[in-house]
């Protein structure tokens, strides 16, 4: 089933449904949103119950469920605990490597800047080729794993020359400040928070090197009973993703307390981002599937998959 015909489906089915029920449905469904704090734009919809008032007609609630990262949000979706996620590129990768049952349904354009490799401000470290030997503190399997893998292959390193230390983001902020580590490879707004609070230095970001792409993703089943749900989800986060980049203060505001952050770090993320969800092209995922044979190569995932065999629209 094509991108086109699976919108129109969802199209037919929300006007049919709101011309056969009541203006206040009953809730007869929920969606389960799994979300990560940092994840801006889905925390301003979980503040202003926007996907609430926007599901209602449809019979749906929905329950928000927090993880601390894309790979534990990953494997959420992969055991029934949620049905729908927000997460940076690797993640996906290394769940549809071990069998997890999901769709790719859109993705965020390219944010480079909002990963990066960061240093304290009184290191010696001034390049990545000097990070070889170093310990380097990441979320294994997010987005900045291959982030720091295309870094040190630009520097003429491999991840074999430097000391990777697994930790999730509080943790290894707690280790970059206290010099556990000698450097950090993280995503917005904790690197915003580190820069501005404790005076990170960062030695490299993502321009130029890889896209970071956010996609949305889905549990396979809900997506093929639902589309209209997914179709009205996908109508809020571009409307409310519209209006944090017309107002970043305003929505930074908001944001920064939902986060525990100042408003300037909030905001200095929100930068960093851009917020319009679009359906996934062939382009990206070619783009997807670069990350998942790089990762097959260096035996970060047991298999080679096919990305496309996840993307909604794909299956014959």
């Amino acid at each position: 089933m094509a991108i086109g015909f699976l919108v129109f489906t969802a199209f037919v089915l929300i006007a049919a449904f709101l011309l056969a029920q009541p203006v206040h449905a009953q809730t007869k469904g929920e969606l389960r949103i799994g979300f990560q704090k940092g994840a801006s734009l889905l925390v301003l919809q979980k503040a202003e119950g926007s996907l609430e008032k926007k599901l209602a007609p449809l019979g749906f609630g929905v329950k928000w469920v927090e993880f601390p990262a894309g790979p534990q949000l990953l494997e959420g979706l992969n055991v029934g605990a949620v049905d729908f996620g927000f997460v940076g590129e690797a993640p996906p990768i290394f769940a549809q490597a071990a069998g997890a049952k999901f769709y790719y349904i859109g993705h965020d354009p390219a944010a480079p800047l909002a990963e990066a490799i960061v240093v304290r401000k009184d290191s010696t470290i001034q390049s990545v080729a000097e990070l070889k030997g170093k310990k380097i503190a990441l979320n294994k399997g997010s987005n900045v794993h291959y982030l720091l893998v295309r870094l040190l292959e630009k520097n003429g390193l491999k991840v074999s020359d430097i000391q990777p230390v697994y930790l999730a983001p509080a943790d290894a902020r707690a280790a970059f400040e206290s010099k556990a580590v000698d450097a950090w490879v993280i995503w917005d707004p904790f690197t915003a928070a580190a820069e501005k609070q404790i005076g990170a230095r960062v030695l490299a970001d993502g321009t130029g090197v890889v896209n970071n792409y956010q996609f949305y993703l889905a549990e396979r089943g809900f997506t093929e009973k639902h589309p209209q749900i997914i179709r009205a989800v996908f109508e809020d986060s571009v409307e409310r993703g519209q209006w944090i980049k017309a107002n970043l203060r305003k929505a930074a505001e908001i944001i920064a307390p939902l986060q525990g952050l100042p408003v300037d770090v909030a905001e200095l993320s929100l930068r960093r981002y851009e917020f319009n969800v679009k359906a996934i092209s062939p382009a990206v995922a070619a783009e997807q599937q670069k990350i998942a044979d790089t990762f097959f190569d260096l035996k970060l995932i047991p298999k080679a998959i096919k990305v496309s065999d996840a993307v909604a629209g794909n299956q014959p």
